[in-house]
């Protein structure tokens, strides 16, 4: 099950979305929001895992997503997705 991060780096106007353990980004898009859309769709698609998605300009994780059919020990009581 891969995990994807979604970031924006300093100086750029697009987000990324990185397969972990990956140099090159597996998309690109304009907005935060289609970042992570595109991140839960291709972990779903690879079994499940876990988005995390990060602050602007390449800051700190701000929020991780387990998506289906990932199996999470712990699942959180997350309403807000």
């Amino acid at each position: 099950m891969p995990n994807y991060h979604v970031t924006n780096p300093k100086g750029s106007d697009q987000w990324r979305v990185v397969k972990e353990g990956a140099e090159r980004a597996s998309a690109t898009a304009n907005t935060q929001r289609e970042a992570e859309r595109i991140a839960k769709e291709l972990a779903a698609n690879a079994g499940g895992g876990e988005v995390r998605i990060h602050k602007p300009h390449g800051g700190p994780i701000r929020d991780s997503d387990t998506v289906a059919p990932a199996n999470d020990p712990n699942p959180p009581k997350d309403t807000r997705h």
